[in-house]
This record gives structure tokens, sequence and C-alpha cells, in this order.
């Protein structure tokens, strides 16, 4: 379970230095607007998106089994988060955020790393689309400029959003229509420019330079804060583990499925092999971190490990360079970052949550197995419709029971009791 940084460290050149170097600035700037846009969307500060950024990025490339794997919050814990903060409040989150820590460096010890594999595919899919799904929804306030509040229940969001249109902002959806289409463009034209962070800032400066009735981040929440909070303990009692537990779970869940896939993509576009269990203790140092300065749930990220892999990263180094290089942004720009529109945030998020459901691959889901299939649409109206503790949970035990049928296990001999 020895982390790759550790390894690298042996042969580490000047020439993968300059490489990792670009690569982690590079990544800080994708990373920016994206983890204060997950933080709003959760129902949280957008500071804290920062700060989980840099925490726990900095203790996943240090820690982890990944050589080129980045970590932060991402768009899988949007619904999560949301549905803890809801429920127990922001403190609840944090205490949920550093059990699920614990739970992850019990999971790297027992080395159950490998136990990934046996989540079904579909599970996973369907989860996932369902989580873009719910995401999309929560963003279209903030892009038609629409007054809130709005329900957080999916079922009763949609009539809420239909019958506030009539007072819907030309000005906010302008500019987040601008956002997407800009950051479609620089990805075709310029793959290797931090094209978020570019369409962001440049329809930002509009709303700035033709003051625009647009809602930026000073606007709501603020000014951002330039330094790191002061470290501390969450307030943990036996009530609370027994009633924080279940999001705990599912927080860990979430937090080592998705590592262990980013690391498994990242795996095929470097020809390389992460060690599991040690990612999985990584994962879980960085939420036990991220919780111990406040922030949110975090784990590799798949977007920006992408990332940080075109744009030419070797090793942790990398991931590290990234995380300083978003503490220096924290400490002497983070007054900049107040003046980013809402709505080019929400724009961000909406193409996100499109990636996250894969649509290219929605036609290899329809010609495949129609069980397979079924699995997955089962998982993600539960996704939607309910939480992903019953999605989860019944898409796995639904998955089991489809893989023992086709291994054409026997018939139970059940004897009937006496009553």
């Amino acid at each position: 379970m020895t982390p790759k940084l550790f390894t690298t460290l042996k042969t580490y050149t000047r020439a993968e230095f300059g490489s990792d170097l670009f690569a982690g600035i590079t990544v800080a700037l994708v990373a920016l607007p994206l983890s204060i846009a997950i933080a709003i969307a959760s129902g949280a500060a957008p500071a804290v998106g920062f700060v989980t950024a840099i925490v726990a990025g900095f203790l996943i490339s240090a820690l982890g089994g990944s050589r080129v794997q980045i970590g932060g919050p991402t768009g899988a814990f949007i619904v999560v988060v949301a549905g803890v903060i809801a429920t127990h409040g922001y403190d609840g989150l944090v205490a949920a955020t550093f059990l699920a820590g614990i739970v992850l460096i019990i999971a790297g010890l027992f080395r159950a790393g490998q136990l990934v594999r046996h989540v079904p595919e579909a599970v996973i899919n369907g989860f996932t689309i369902g989580i873009g799904v719910i995401i999309g929804t929560s963003q279209l306030a903030d892009l038609f400029g629409l007054p809130g509040p709005f329900p957080a229940d999916f079922v009763e969001k949609i009539p809420a959003l239909i019958a506030a249109l009539p007072e819907l902002n030309p000005a906010s959806l302008s500019i987040g229509l601008a956002t997407m289409v800009l950051i479609v463009l620089l990805r075709r034209v310029f793959p290797r420019l931090p094209g978020l962070i570019v369409a962001v800032a440049l329809t930002s400066a509009v709303v700035a330079l033709f003051d625009l009735p647009v809602e930026t981040i000073r606007s709501r929440f603020g000014e951002l804060p330039q330094s790191l909070p002061a470290p501390h303990l969450p307030e943990l009692s036996f009530a609370t583990l027994r009633e924080l537990l279940p999001s705990a779970l599912v927080i860990a869940f979430l937090a080592g499925v998705e590592s262990l896939l980013s690391a498994m993509v990242a795996d095929r576009m470097i020809g390389g092999h992460h060690r599991s269990n040690a990612e999985l203790m990584a994962q879980g140092w960085a939420n036990i971190g991220s919780s111990l300065f406040g922030g949110l749930p975090a784990t590799g990220a798949i977007a920006r490990t992408a990332t940080n892999v075109r744009a030419g990263g070797k090793t942790p180094v990398a991931g590290i360079v990234h995380a300083v290089t978003l503490l220096a942004i924290m400490m002497l720009a983070a007054p900049l970052a107040g003046y980013l529109a809402l709505p080019a945030l929400s724009g961000l998020l909406l193409l996100t949550a499109w990636n996250m459901s894969e649509p290219h691959r929605w036609g290899e889901y329809l010609r495949g197995r129609r069980s397979d299939l079924v699995l997955l649409l089962i998982t993600l109206v539960l996704t939607v419709i309910t939480d992903l503790t019953v999605a989860i949970g019944t898409g796995i035990a639904l998955g089991l029971a489809l893989r023992l049928s086709r291994r054409n296990a026997d018939d139970p001999n059940w004897t009937p009791r006496d009553k």
C-alpha cells in the first residue's frame, strides 16, 4: 500500500517536473470554477469547494495509489451533500465526511480495493445518469435567473420551475448559454487550454463590464476568504454516530467507487497500473483532512484526472502542484473569484451533468442485455425520485441476483417449516 509518490520520486527527473508543473497549473485552473460551482450546487458556501480542492487534492495525490489521479469535490456528491445538509445541517455533513474517511481507511486496511469490480456496471451507470439529471435540474433556476427558493424534491421542483418561467431573466440565460458554447468551442479548438476558467472568466467579465442584472458569487455570498480556516475536530457523540452512519457509508461508497473507476480510466490513458488499496487509504485521509478544515467530501475526479494526463502530468507531483496553485489563487486572487457569474457556473455544471451521463454510450446500453438495461433504469429512477441510499442498495441487490441467475445456480432446496 505504498503511495505512488514515494515510488516515482526515486527516479524523478527535471523533465518530469517541468511536465508536472505545467499540468498541475492547468488542472488548477480547471478545478477552480468547478470546485466553487459544486459547493454552491450542494447548498454549501463557495469557499468550502476551494478548501476541499486544496486539502483533499493535496492528500489524494500525496498518498494515493495512482500516478496521475486528481482529487477534490465532484458532481457525484452534490445530491448526497445537499441531502445531508438539508437533514443534519452543515456540521452534520462535516461529521459524516469524517466518518466516511475512517470507513475508507478501514476498507483499505482490509484490502477491499478489488471489490469495486463486483458492483454491477449497470448500477454505476444508472445512478451516474440519475445524478446528472438531478444536477442539471438543480442548475436551471440560476441559469434562467429565477427567484427562489425551489423545492429540493425532483417531482416538486419541475412544476415549480415551470410556474416561475414568466420571471425568466434574459441576461442570466444569455450568460449561461454563452458560457456553455464557449466551453464546447474551446475544448474542440484548443483542447490543451483550460477552457472552463477561460469561458467562465470571459462571460463573468461581460457581466461586470456592462453591469448586467446577473447574480455573482459576491452578490449572493459575499467576499471569499483569502486563507484556509483553522482545522478542528467535528463534534461526535454516540447519538451522532448512529444518526450519521448511513450517510457516511454512502459517502464512503461513492468516494471509493468513483476514485477507483477514475484510477482505472487513468491506467488506460497512461498504460499504468494503480494500487487500489493505497488509493482507498488516500481517499480516507483526504476526507478526514477535508472535514477537519470544514470541507466537502472528496474523491478522484475523472474529468480533472483526464485533463492532467492530456496536459502532460507524469507523477503525483502534478496533483500536489494543482493543490498548491489553488492555495496561491485563494491567497492572492480570491476577491476576483467573487465576480464569477452564477449563470456561468450553472452552464458549466449543466455540461458537467451532460458529460457524466455519457450520452455516447446510450446506444450501447440499448443494444446490451435487456436485464442490464432494466437494472440501469431502475437505479436511475430510484436515484432521481428517492435517494442514493435506496438506489444503490436496490441496484446492488438486484445486480447480485442477476449475476447468480446467469451462473445457472441450482434452486435452493427449501423445506417448508411446520406451523
